[in-house]
């Protein structure tokens, strides 16, 4: 995605969340709380990855984007592919995406990465809603 911004990456914090979790600090009920809506993005908009899970080891992890944004209205806090989040950055000047891990089987999320897409430009004017009297 060229028109990344913001980017923050959360591998050390997942890191050191599975240390605690292998070490037995944490449950694993605490880190395999995914909502069934997460599950459910997870299936039909989410990528498999390569990658095991870190705490069932019985099924490979599936990506899910998600895009946050006042220029995105309706579209805003859904799950996307990644075309449709490239099309999005195409057409919006900024909006968030948060790139979330997910095993099907156990319910382990992780937020991956977030950063913030768009073309940069300022909408050009400021919206508003018409009152009653309009």
């Amino acid at each position: 995605m060229l028109t990344q911004r913001q980017v923050v990456d959360y591998a050390l914090r997942r890191r050191a969340l599975l240390a605690d979790v292998y070490a037995g600090r944490v449950g694993t009920a605490e880190v395999c709380d995914a909502s069934p809506y997460l599950l459910r993005a997870a299936r039909f908009h989410g990528r498999p990855t390569q990658q095991q899970c870190p705490v069932c080891r019985k099924e490979r992890l599936t990506h899910v984007w998600w895009v946050f944004g006042e220029e995105l209205r309706q579209v805003s806090g859904s799950a996307r592919d990644p075309e449709e989040v490239e099309e999005l950055a195409a057409r919006h000047g900024e909006f968030s995406v948060y790139l979330v891990e997910v095993c099907r089987t156990c319910s382990w999320n992780h937020l991956v990465q977030s950063a913030v897409l768009g073309t940069g430009a300022r909408p050009d004017r400021p919206r508003r809603r018409r009152t009653a009297a309009e």
